[in-house]
């Protein structure tokens, strides 16, 4: 395939590209709904990233981690849309707690374990989220991780320890409500 870029043109073989992007769909789904804490917009901002991935395609370095790319992409991409937004509604800072909460709560009757471990996740905020996340489930390094979120090491280091804390204290707490 020929991508074209201002006159310039690349010849690329684009197949294992896309082949890698759709392998990692399900993990750029869950980062977009740590990001945005809502599955509509995750799911927009999943697409907006694919197409700006596939648009760019020539700009990604073969030998390179694919995903942090990806995610590096989807958090700058979800931060002009913040941005944006806050120009619309003519808001200041969003707080964590107004940018959204998860649109599926764990009721009662909802008491598995996997549904509850999502909700105190979602629940953390927002930073630390992202951080646990990329950090405890997609297997970044804290240094990969830093790039990612664009932030320094010693910032993830603290998240990590900070959202590990509130972690065990949430589950501690939703364990004695799951018992009584």
């Amino acid at each position: 395939m020929i991508v074209g870029n201002r006159g310039r043109a690349a010849v690329t073989d684009d197949a294992p590209f896309r082949t890698e992007l759709v392998g990692l769909l399900p993990r750029l789904r869950r980062f977009a709904l740590t990001l945005t804490r809502d599955p509509a917009d995750g799911d927009d901002l999943v697409q907006m990233t694919c197409e700006r991935a596939i648009l760019r395609m020539a700009q990604w370095r073969e030998g390179t981690r694919l995903d942090s790319w990806l995610y590096t992409m989807m958090r700058n991409l979800w931060t002009s849309e913040i941005r944006k937004r806050r120009v619309r509604v003519g808001q200041g800072q969003v707080e964590a707690a107004e940018a959204g909460e998860l649109s599926n709560p764990v009721g009662p009757a909802d008491h598995v374990y996997g549904n509850e471990l999502i909700a105190i996740v979602m629940a953390l905020p927002e930073g630390m989220s992202a951080t646990l996340l990329l950090v405890s489930i997609e297997g970044h390094s804290y240094k990969e991780a830093a790039e990612i979120l664009d932030i320094p090491i010693g910032t993830v280091m603290s998240r990590m320890s900070k959202a590990r804390q509130l972690m065990k204290e949430r589950l501690a707490q939703a364990g004695g409500m799951a018992e009584t």
